[in-house]
């Protein structure tokens, strides 16, 4: 808001004096705040800092000490620099204690060759001030209104960073409290030295203010919450201390994310957005940042064991109550991550399709996988049936890998394994790929056209024959093959008598032109049957 004593000296009233710097020039970016004349030499107690103080030296103390002294009074109150006249008092050059005490402290000190009116100085000082102040307060007039249009336009967290790095030219993070990476803009710098360490760095940095400058780490930190419930930071990287729109644009940019997050609580939440992005684009073709994003929310990539893991709403006794509504799925995934923190596990975890919510975990290479899938999955069991759903789960898990590159497909696996384990009997903690089995298998191709078009064949008479005369020889078809061919089983899981399920395998045998007493017609049926219903909702 002020301008600094160099751009003082530019003005043409001082330039006409023949300025000369010579001490302190290390100081030349010192703001001034007000300019003072005074001839006396105790001034420094009637100065509040800032002040750049223009003397002729006439009453001035004439001993180096007392110069000395002068000199270091008003360094001790912060005064901006010191202008002398070279005139009345010493005409060609300014005694060496002078000199050598401004050097010591960093004080501009200037001399002008040419008697100057310090009153025309004072004006021309003042005015460029003002200047100053009014530019100030336009720039945040207008940070006001864009701000006010992003809050009333219910914008996004990443278009609100957008507008505050586009408005500062600087780099600009949303942490939660917890120090991990929400959200971020890199103004055009390069994202991974910006976000490598984030955690460490920014525990360091602890401001009792709820919006100040930190200069040991160039940051400027605001924290981001509303109705006294705090959730987050919004960080400034600011090498330089800055301005006072810098400041307006940080508190703007806190306001809009804090009503954002109030008019979303019903949405998915910003965390849980966050790992999806992440998670959807390690399914696609990951950006070369995305390490160190990942890393900046406390879950590290490299040198780790990662698997991919698919939690889908249901069980294999009660696929029908699996309905992966956005809201029970939304639930699913809060109660995913909770558990992933209970357990201590850095993991990804979001929403990334209809169906299942997907989780990444990474554990250090020496960490027992099988160890932690059960008490991840236990606590996720535990957690999802505490929600307002009471969900029972399905958990399923990928192979375990070590690059980012392999991550789709533990990813993949898990949703596919979580699909056939939905249809699969038994009551497990967590299911892996051997655990379904020929369900793992078919499911994996269940998009492949020659394995539908297999099934097609097997059942195409039989389906049509239900079809078009209201029978239920394919639901008698399955229940014969689930009991293993146990022709009493199979009746008394179909409702029927003995003697009426014999009449309806005949009648299945004749529309089919297969013997059911031949094995290898069995499990072909069965296949069959496996990959239809792979097909149902």
């Amino acid at each position: 808001m002020y301008p600094t004593v160099a751009e003082a000296l530019a003005l043409p009233v001082i330039r006409r004096g023949r300025p000369r710097v010579i001490a302190g020039a290390a100081g030349m970016q010192r703001r001034v705040r007000w300019v003072h004349a005074a001839e006396v030499a105790d001034i420094a107690h009637l100065l509040r800092g800032g002040e750049l103080v223009l003397t002729t030296g006439i009453a001035l103390p004439e001993d180096p000490a007392g110069l000395t002294r002068y000199v270091d009074d008003l360094a001790a109150v912060g005064a901006s620099g010191l202008v002398v006249e070279l005139v009345r008092r010493w005409a060609d050059e300014v005694p060496g204690a002078l000199v050598a005490t401004a050097e010591k402290h960093g004080l501009p000190l200037v001399t002008l060759a040419r008697e100057t009116r310090f009153v025309s100085v004072t004006e021309a000082v003042v005015a460029l001030i003002v200047d100053a102040q009014l530019a100030e307060l336009r720039a945040a007039e207008q940070v006001h209104e864009t701000f006010t249009a992003l809050t009333v336009a219910g914008a996004e967290p990443a278009e609100v960073l957008r507008e505050v790095a586009r408005t500062s030219g600087l780099p600009v993070v949303l942490e939660t409290l917890g120090h991990e990476v929400l959200a971020y803009d890199a103004a055009g710098q390069d994202p991974t030295a910006l976000l490598t360490e984030w955690g460490a760095r920014s525990q360091a940095v602890s401001l009792p203010e709820r919006t100040a400058y930190h200069e040991g780490s160039g940051w400027l930190v605001t924290v981001v919450g509303a109705r006294g419930a705090d959730w987050g930071r919004l960080v400034i990287v600011s090498p330089d201390p800055p301005p006072h729109r810098h400041v307006v644009v940080a508190e703007r940019a806190a306001s809009a994310l804090a009503v954002h997050r109030l008019v979303a609580r019903d949405r998915e939440s910003l965390e849980r957005q966050t790992h999806r992005t992440l998670l959807t684009q390690l399914l696609g073709r990951p950006p070369q940042d995305l390490p160190a994003r990942a890393a900046a929310l406390g879950v590290p990539l490299d040198r780790r064991q990662l698997v991919g893991v698919a939690i889908r709403p249901g069980t294999a006794s009660a696929p029908a109550q699996a309905l992966a509504t956005q809201e029970v799925l939304r639930d699913l995934a809060e109660a995913t991550a909770l558990a992933t923190r209970r357990v201590t596990v850095p993991a990804l975890v979001g929403v990334v399709d209809d169906t299942s919510v997907r989780a990444l975990l990474s554990l250090p290479p020496a960490a027992g996988m099988d160890g932690v899938l059960r008490r991840l999955a236990r606590e996720v069991h535990r957690t999802a049936a505490a929600t307002q759903h009471a969900l029972p789960v399905v958990i399923a898990v990928g192979t375990t890998v070590s690059s980012t590159a392999d991550v789709r497909r533990s990813l993949g696996e898990a949703a596919h394994i979580a699909g056939a384990a939905l249809r699969s009997p038994g009551n497990r903690l967590y299911h892996r790929l051997d655990d379904v089995r020929l369900r793992g298998l078919l499911h994996l191709l269940r998009e492949d056209e020659r394995v539908r078009a297999f099934a097609d064949r097997e059942l195409g008479a039989l389906i049509n024959r239900d079809v078009n005369q209201g029978s239920r020889l394919v639901e008698l078809l399955r229940c014969y093959c689930e009991n293993g061919g146990n022709k009493s089983a199979a009746a008394a899981a179909a409702h029927l008598s003995r003697t009426a399920y014999y009449q309806q395998l005949s009648r299945i045998e004749q529309v089919l032109g297969v013997s059911l007493e031949d094995p290898e017609s069995v499990l072909s049926l069965y296949v069959a049957l496996l990959v239809q219903e792979m097909g149902e909702p």
